[in-house]
Order: structure tokens, then C-alpha cells, then sequence
């Protein structure tokens, strides 16, 4: 009898240590109530705005195109002739869709050996730290949105190759979490997420 309970109390205590998030907000078009509803998501911005100096409203924009808030997105699989299974696109994963490598620079560099890409507070310091390499190696402002979303998504060499001027469809998107951006700034404006 002990036993057992001993082994729910352990469950009891593994569980609560998860955000205990699943899939995204029911509010991504605005800003205040997603962050309303998910409180420790405007602590993890809070935190990383700190830190990085990186506005909220960028971050939260990135994060919106990248994973939808949702701690496990992954890229979808690859099928060789439609049907044949072949692993996935990249490697992304969680919430800043960051790839293995650049993670595991990430938690060397920082020291943050447990850092995980589906907790929010991680992944929201692994975007600060990445948009102020951007922003040290670039020269591209932390409140750039457009180009800093470009420099995300193709990387520090391929942004300084300019990779993204033959992708019509990525700079129609780095448009879009702009515009997002915008809108999640006038919207937290008006309301009291701090």
C-alpha cells in the first residue's frame, strides 16, 4: 500500500512540473486575452524582454508564425512516392521551432543545460538570445520584425547572402508576423499584461 502511494505521490509531483499547455491558445489574434489565458506565458515574455531587450509584441509575433503557441509543433513528415514515411523536414521543434544545432549552441553558450524548446521560458530566452546575435553579426535592430524574422528563418549566413531575395513566399510571410507584430503592440498597449 505504500508502495503505491508513494508512486502517485511521485506521478503527482512529475505532472505538476509540466506547463500542463496542450496545443495553442484559443486567442491568437489577440495578444491580451492568449496571454490572459496562458499567465505564464507573459511572465516567460516579461523575463526575456529583461533580459534581451527584445519588445514583447516581436517575440510574440515570431512565436505565432513559428509554432502557433504550441510547445510540441515539429515540421510535417516527408513521404518518398506520397506513402513512404521518411523522417521529418528539419529538426525543428517547440515553440521557436529552433533547430537541434542551434539549440545545443544555444544551452552551451547560455549554460542552460536543461533547457527545453517546449517550455515557454526557454524557448522565449533562446529567441532573445538568437535575435541579439542577429542583431550584433547583422546590424538588424531587435524591433525589426520583418528582417529579423528573415535572419530567423534562414539563418545569420543565409540572411547575410540575402538567400531570402529568390523566396517570394518567405518574405510575403516575414510581412505578415510585421503586421502581426503591429497589431499585438497597439493591442498590449491597452491592456495591463505587465
Amino acid at each position: 500500500m505504500k508502495k503505491a502511494v508513494f508512486a502517485v505521490l511521485i506521478l503527482m509531483m512529475v505532472g505538476s512540473c509540466s506547463s500542463g499547455y496542450k496545443g495553442s491558445p484559443r486567442n491568437l489574434d489577440n495578444a491580451c486575452l492568449l496571454l490572459q489565458e496562458r499567465k505564464q506565458y507573459a511572465k516567460a515574455f516579461r523575463r526575456a524582454e529583461r533580459r534581451h531587450h527584445v519588445p514583447t509584441h516581436v517575440l510574440m509575433a515570431m512565436i505565432h508564425q513559428e509554432s502557433k503557441f504550441n510547445g510540441d509543433a515539429r515540421t510535417p513528415h516527408r513521404y518518398a512516392l506520397g506513402i513512404i514515411p521518411m523522417g521529418r523536414q528539419s529538426s525543428a521543434y517547440g515553440y521557436s521551432q529552433a533547430l537541434d544545432g542551434t539549440w545545443d549552441e544555444y544551452k552551451t553558450e547560455t549554460g542552460n543545460r536543461r533547457a527545453k524548446r517546449n517550455d515557454m521560458n526557454d524557448a522565449t530566452d533562446f529567441m532573445g538570445w538568437y535575435m541579439n546575435k542577429t542583431k550584433q553579426r547583422l546590424g538588424i535592430p531587435l524591433s525589426d520584425t520583418y528582417n529579423q524574422y528573415l535572419a530567423y528563418h534562414d539563418g545569420h549566413t543565409g540572411y547575410a547572402r540575402g538567400t531570402y531575395r529568390k523566396k517570394a513566399w518567405l518574405m510575403n510571410v516575414a510581412t505578415k508576423v510585421s503586421q502581426r507584430s503591429v497589431l499585438y503592440q497597439g493591442q498590449l498597449a491597452r491592456c495591463r499584461y505587465r
